[in-house]
């Protein structure tokens, strides 16, 4: 999860460690599996806690063998990335892809896996790759009988954004729309979603003159920003609507987004606190199901992260965005 200090970053809608949900549909939440720590739980009792909590879909950034063979007949929905690094190769290579796929998705019949995430948050120089890995992605999925796993690539708001106000205004920037706009209208045609990565919490630390803290907990108690008919009462759906605004303008309406990475940090830096991450975590269960002003209905999202991480590069926050700690305490309460 890049630092993604932006204003009005979509946030996430999304699911906690531990959660009970109806089976055998596609739920609103799912908690993402980071593993950038010397100290955590093996594959096979993440994917014990993740039973026990009701927690039904994952997401991790890479294949990991341990991982998959853990996750086989537990009926946990998957979501898988595709390492930055590889997008260049699996651009111009449809064999290095059909290798991947054959390796990561077919050895392993028994996970239940829903997207293949292309790349996430992907830097300039690299974004050229996006699209062409994703249509080699879908033709060896398809080659190999398995065309029901979306594959999508997962994105920020500063990332791809221009930085406008209100949401309907939201539109992708001067630098993202070359590559951006195909990528959206290629969803359109697969179907799939895009998946975005929704941080409230720095949007409010980088702009902290401009946004009240409860805009970015949930907590306002009444309007904080009226955009025609749309009356915003908390960041996050403000920062999903910039996004489908933006899918609007590049001609690719139809495309539904998935947060695929939200949360707040317990500790390590400004307004990083056990009370404000368990707040904002609660609250962002409750509304998640409710959808946003501009589009109504249940947002599939996910939780950042299961676990503290201490090997998690970056700022000191970065490294306290767990539900739970490496020994599988809670980190705070949260009721589901």
């Amino acid at each position: 999860m890049a630092k993604h200090g932006v204003a009005f970053i979509l946030t996430l809608a999304l699911v906690l460690g531990v959660l009970a949900v109806t089976p055998k549909v596609v739920q609103s939440i799912g908690v993402c599996y980071g593993v950038n720590g010397n100290n955590l739980p093996s594959p096979s009792d993440v994917v014990k806690l993740y039973q026990s909590k009701g927690i039904d879909s994952m997401r991790i950034y890479f294949p990991r063998s341990d991982i998959l063979q853990a996750l086989t007949g537990s009926n946990i929905a998957l979501t898988m990335g595709v390492a930055n690094e590889n997008l260049s190769a699996f651009a111009s290579d449809p064999s290095a892809v059909a290798n991947w796929v054959k390796q990561n998705v077919q050895a392993y019949p028994g996970v239940n896996f829903r997207y293949i995430a292309v790349g996430n948050e992907v830097e300039s120089g690299n974004t050229q790759n996006v699209l062409p890995a994703m249509q080699n992605m879908n033709s060896a999925l398809s080659a190999a009988g398995l065309s029901n796993i979306k594959v999508s690539v997962s994105v920020s708001q500063k990332g791809v954004l221009a930085d406008r106000y209100p949401p309907s205004n939201g539109t992708f920037s001067p630098e993202a729309t070359s590559y951006m706009t195909p990528i959206a209208k290629y969803l359109a045609s697969t179907g799939a979603p895009l998946m975005a990565n929704v941080y409230p919490y720095f949007a409010y630390v980088d702009k902290q003159d401009q946004i009240d803290i409860k805009y970015a907990l949930f907590t306002s108690p009444g309007t904080v920003v009226q955009d025609g008919g749309n009356a915003y009462q908390n960041l996050f759906d403000a920062s999903v609507d910039t996004f489908y605004s933006a899918l609007e303008s590049a001609g690719a309406g139809s495309v539904p987004i998935v947060v695929s990475e939200s949360g707040w940090p317990s500790a390590g830096g400004t307004a990083a606190s056990a009370s404000n991450a368990q707040t904002y975590n609660q609250n962002l269960i409750k509304h998640v199901g409710q959808g946003t002003p501009k589009r109504a209905g249940r947002i599939e999202t996910y939780i950042f992260a299961m676990f503290n991480e201490n090997d998690k590069r970056g700022d000191e926050t970065e490294r306290h965005f767990g539900l739970f700690n490496p020994d599988q305490s809670p980190a705070y309460t949260i009721n589901f």
